[in-house]
């Protein structure tokens, strides 16, 4: 895998551009740490098995703009409330009668 240039390297982005973006790439590496084959999206990758994650600059492409995010929600619009998880069950009664134990004393 080779590395992309950072910085002043980059060529510059348009921002008034309103041209969709195209689908990401499915790309594979080593992972830098461990060396466990991973796969990422546009050159951004995380390894499941040590938890090295490389840093966004070194994408193939720049990420969406929030705007461009096909996942947001629509203006005025806010995204609902997580319902908060079951209620925790109830522990069990002791059954009645004498306590349980070892039959004899230990």
């Amino acid at each position: 895998m080779t590395r992309r240039p950072h910085g002043s390297h980059l060529p510059e982005e348009r921002p008034e551009s309103t041209a969709p973006l195209p689908p990401p790439e499915l790309t594979e590496a080593e992972c830098r740490r461990c060396g466990t084959y991973i796969a990422g999206l546009d050159g951004r990758y995380a390894c499941g098995v040590c938890g090295w994650v490389n840093d966004h600059s070194e994408g193939h492409r720049r990420l969406p703009r929030e705007d461009e995010d096909p996942d947001r929600p629509p203006k005025g619009r806010r995204r609902p409330k997580q319902l908060p998880g079951p209620p925790p069950e109830d522990p069990p009664e002791p059954p009645e009668g004498p306590p349980q134990g070892p039959p004899y004393p230990c």
